[in-house]
């Protein structure tokens, strides 16, 4: 009861009005105790002034002593509370006792003291039962001390007057302070209560009720700011239910998977299209981590989250024929902290089909075209041999011959796309790198030296064996040096770096030729894509020497870049990781 609001006001009232009682009691009975003390000792004083002392030492008997203190009797008060004694203030013994009720002490009293040693003893102390004055006097050769003593037993009566009197007004005043603290309590908790109430239906999705403003105090103004505030909040859940039916519709009808998942990699959403791509049933209990692995993603939740600096990654997932391209990013909370990860699923399974239709497209028609042309080119051959003498077929025979030779370079470098495309099998042998690349050096350093070229070599740092496909990587540098020296004006210089960092080998070709313009850099590995068309055919380029190195360095697991300024030169960077040869001959996808 007492963890109530209202009784504890109405407690508080109830001890403040004890506490105030009780300070105002205990001065009370102290002031008037200190009132009463003080009054015994200045009637006393008023009694034995400097006449009457005179008088007393004036005579000498002991008879005349008793006759003279028995006349001022009165004016002491002796009565049955106070008594009065001639002591002998040489050893303490009663001379004379006049009439009274109090019995003189046995022990000798602090007065008495003071007026054996010729002082006035006149000291009321309120934790003795009595009160005592002590006046000294000589008369003739002889000593002698008025001592008077009144009990406090009148004082007594008084103080317990006074006590019964608080004990009634502290009743009466507890029993007034607990209806007005009750009746103040309840004015105060009424509104209160009221608004709990209301917050505990607000809580459970009511929004209707409103409270009724009673009063314009701050409960007032408390209760009517709930009041807008439920509206607000009733406006405010509305849209987000509104949004919400939004979204979840959206994500319902996704024709892509959507997943999330929290910071621990427990799964918080995941739409039905996502279940229906990994056949996930309902209620089932997901971890990012043992999921991917169990679609072979290979991907850690803390990798992405903790040493991923922009919390995102790309994976493509193959899953019982259906081929998915997976985006992971990850997401924070209000408070900028890392919440969890979003993955969207694509199904790219009909693009993935088409892309391998145009494989094989190009694949069969550029071995259906290979045979013909080499047919084309042998009876050319033998039809030039035919015609020396004439002037006109020999021509048109060259021109067929050349167009001939470019279509079967280009046929070929089709077919070695489409070997790429498909992801056959790369031989990979164990060799000297360094070896590879100075035999290519050498073997271009003819063709650059017809056109004034200076090519050169040279390692900075030492080249260890490497694991890899030979005639590949000799069909890369012989492509990309083949290009510095078509697109170099004549007289240029080509130079070819390679070295180690790390576990990975890399190869730089830098020339001062023509230069590619900035906005060409992204299209440059497309196939068939030329900066300068005429200039390529020219030349008897493809437009399939980029697309075919860059191919090959995907299926080393390199990259290669290249950077250019136009008028200044060229530089292509090749990394290629280098691997252990496996204890079997594996051969690596490309």
């Amino acid at each position: 009861m007492f963890k109530s609001l209202q009784w504890k006001i109405v407690a508080m009232f109830l001890l403040l009005v004890l506490a105030l009682l009780t300070i105002a009691g205990t001065f009370l009975i102290m002031s008037v105790t200190g009132f009463y003390n003080n009054l015994f000792a200045e009637e006393m004083d008023s009694v034995f002034d400097r006449s009457f002392i005179e008088e007393l030492e004036a005579g000498g008997s002991e008879d005349y002593l008793s006759t003279i203190i028995s006349a001022r009797t009165p004016r002491m008060g002796v009565d049955s509370y106070r008594s009065c004694y001639i002591i002998s203030a040489s050893d303490g013994s009663v001379v004379k006792t006049f009439a009274g009720g109090n019995v003189l002490p046995a022990e000798i009293t602090p007065n008495m003291i003071t007026a054996m040693s010729g002082r006035v003893g006149r000291e009321v102390s309120s934790r003795l039962s009595y009160m005592d004055y002590a006046v000294p006097f000589r008369s003739g050769d002889s000593g002698y001390i008025v001592y008077v003593i009144d009990s406090k037993d009148e004082l007594s009566k008084i103080i317990g007057q006074i006590f019964n009197i608080i004990i009634q007004a502290l009743m009466l005043g507890l029993i007034i302070s607990f209806v007005l603290g009750y009746f103040l309590s309840k004015a105060i908790t009424t509104p209160i209560v009221n608004l709990t109430k209301r917050a505990k239906l607000l809580s459970e999705g009511d929004f209707e009720n409103k409270i009724d403003v009673k009063s314009n105090d701050e409960i007032g103004l408390l209760t009517q700011t709930f009041n807008d505030m439920s509206t607000t909040l009733q406006e405010n859940l509305i849209e987000i239910s509104r949004e919400k039916n939004k979204v979840d519709a959206m994500l319902l009808n996704m024709t892509d998977g959507i997943m999330a998942f929290d910071a621990d990699g427990r799964v918080i959403h995941i739409n039905p299209t996502a279940k229906k791509m990994f056949h996930i049933c309902k209620g089932e209990d997901l971890d990012f981590d043992s999921f991917f692995a169990g679609v072979d993603a290979d991907i850690k939740i803390g990798d992405l989250l903790y040493f991923n600096n922009d919390r995102k990654c790309e994976r493509d997932i193959d899953f019982e024929s259906v081929h998915l391209k997976a985006n992971f990013v990850g997401f924070d909370d209000e408070k900028d902290n890392t919440s969890g990860i979003l993955v969207v699923l694509h199904d790219i399974t009909k693009q993935q089909k088409l892309e391998q239709s145009r494989r094989e497209f190009v694949a069969n028609v550029s071995h259906e075209l290979r045979t013909p042309l080499t047919t084309l080119k042998t009876y050319t051959e033998t039809l030039l041999e035919m015609v020396e003498d004439s002037q006109m077929p020999h021509r048109f025979l060259e021109t067929i011959l050349n167009e001939t030779d470019r279509m079967t370079r280009l046929v070929k470098d089709l077919l070695v796309l489409s070997s790429l495309d498909h992801s056959q099998h790369v031989k990979k042998t164990v060799f000297p790198i360094k070896e590879l690349i100075q035999d290519v050096v050498s073997i271009m350093k003819l063709v650059a030296k017809e056109q004034g070229h200076k090519l050169s070599f040279s390692c900075t740092t030492a080249l260890p064996e490497f694991f890899g496909d030979r005639d590949k990587l000799e069909q890369l540098m012989y492509n990309i040096i083949s290009n510095s020296i078509k697109y170099t004006p004549n007289c240029g210089k080509i130079e070819v770096f390679a070295g180690k960092i790390y576990d990975d080998v890399y190869i730089k070709i830098c020339d001062n030729g023509i230069g590619i313009p900035e906005k060409d850099l992204t299209q440059i590995f497309e196939r068939f894509y030329r900066v300068d068309k005429a200039r390529s055919r020219e030349l008897g380029g493809t437009g399939l020497g980029l697309a075919i190195s860059k191919g090959i360095v995907d299926a080393h697991e390199g990259t290669i870049k290249i950077s250019s300024e136009v008028g200044k030169g060229t530089e292509v960077l090749i990394t290629l990781p280098v691997k252990a040869k496996p204890e079997e001959d594996v051969e690596l996808n490309g």
